[in-house]
């Protein structure tokens, strides 16, 4: 079933360049099941056409307080109260500032008040307005009122300067509106997850490293947040985007990431294991490129320290969760895996059809036998796996 079936959501969008966006975003709530109705303030319409969205939605757009598609004339309380969700993306400066002074001059800011559900806002704008002391004081404002401020991101804007006030990207909000509806098994909990493979550098061109690809922990982190908990993302090199919502630190080798995990779990309640840590590393690293000859090289590898089972041998260890990719007997070796280092749980699944790929199959091992997760998407498989958590977690406080 669709992630967001029969959901009614309101997409509020305003006047900015990334209204662009809103349209991605239209597209994939659709997709995911939802019922999408969007409400334009006149400025928005100066960026996106309105029949853009009607075409995307098949729903008509409403831009006018004076609509009179509602029969008793106030579509502002009819549209509020038949909606799981309000979500304003992009959310200007001009906009954030009128919810956060209670002004209602159009129709998304009057139902934006009048609404008896959750508010999400999607901040953009420029740099310097976002990082303004108005602006500032506003949204702290909406996030006391309740109301969920998603982002903004970093990088390059519209006006070629760089900096914090980008629209997050439509499918970093697709998961956001989705953690709304997700239910919080894991509020105020903090979860620690590594993830990708690590590099252990040779030489300054050269290095040891493994074929992960980030996926399956960047989803791990992903389904944690939508749970409701507080994630810390320890990510080895990867090409793909953390979620937004996560708190990253990037490393290279498994001596930093380990130096990350010590400094992390202390404060973690969960620790998931997802990152391909390089078993071995070079003996010696050196400072300079090695340079070709026609003489065999031999090189002297060195074990790595068990990040997993240093943390699951703590005095007060966090529930851990490990990983394991194998390519052969896979409940035997992760049984064996999982009862070494004493984890209360293991996933475990074959190399050679998960590193890298979108999609993977994975079969949970805990104190209660085998369980297996039929072949799926990644985040999907990852909503499985925190489910699988949160109960474990729940049950052995």
């Amino acid at each position: 079933m669709p992630e967001l079936q029969n959901k009614r959501i309101l997409l509020g969008v305003t006047g900015g360049i990334a209204a662009y966006k809103a349209a991605e975003l239209t597209r994939l709530l659709i997709k995911a099941g939802a019922r999408v109705q969007v409400v334009m303030t006149q400025a928005a319409t100066q960026f996106v056409g309105a029949k853009t969205f009607q075409a995307l939605s098949g729903q008509p757009v409403i831009t006018d307080l004076w609509d009179d598609a509602s029969a008793n004339g106030m579509a502002h309380i009819q549209l509020s109260r038949e909606s799981d969700l309000v979500v304003v993306a992009p959310a200007t400066a001009d906009f954030i500032a009128r919810l956060a002074h209670g002004l209602a001059g159009d129709m998304l800011s009057t139902l934006c008040l009048a609404r008896s559900c959750p508010l999400v806002l999607a901040p953009a704008m420029n740099r310097q307005m976002w990082a303004h002391p108005a602006t500032q004081r506003n949204v702290r404002q909406m996030r006391e009122d309740g109301v969920a401020v998603l982002g903004p991101d970093a990088g390059e804007q519209a006006c070629g300067e760089v900096g914090e006030g980008r629209m997050l990207e439509p499918v970093g909000l697709y998961n956001a509106i989705v953690a709304q509806f997700t239910p919080a098994l894991l509020a105020n909990q903090h979860v620690l997850i590594t993830a990708g493979p690590t590099l252990e550098k040779l030489d300054p061109v050269r290095a040891l490293t493994n074929m992960s690809s980030g996926k399956m922990g960047y989803a791990v982190a992903q389904a944690a947040i939508e749970a409701g908990a507080t994630v810390t993302l320890i990510s080895g090199p990867t090409c793909i985007a953390p979620p937004a919502a996560a708190r990253v630190i990037h490393v290279e080798s498994a001596a930093e990431m380990l130096q990350a995990v010590n400094q992390q779990v202390p404060d973690a309640d969960i620790f998931i294991s997802v990152a391909a840590v390089a078993d071995y590393r070079p003996q010696q690293s050196h400072v300079n490129k090695l340079k070709k000859s026609d003489a065999t090289l031999t090189l002297t590898l060195v074990p790595n320290v068990d990040i997993l089972g240093q943390v699951a041998q703590l005095p007060n260890p966090p529930f851990c969760v490990g990983f394991a990719a194998e390519t052969e007997q896979l409940l035997e070796y992760g049984e064996a895996k999982r009862k070494r280092k004493h984890l209360p749980l293991l996933a475990v699944n074959r190399a050679q059809d998960a590193l890298g790929s979108d999609d993977n199959e994975l079969i949970l091992l805990d104190d209660n036998g085998v369980h297996p997760l039929a072949k799926a998407d990644k985040l999907t498989l990852a909503r499985q796996l925190i489910t699988h958590i949160a109960d474990l977690y729940t049950r052995s406080r």
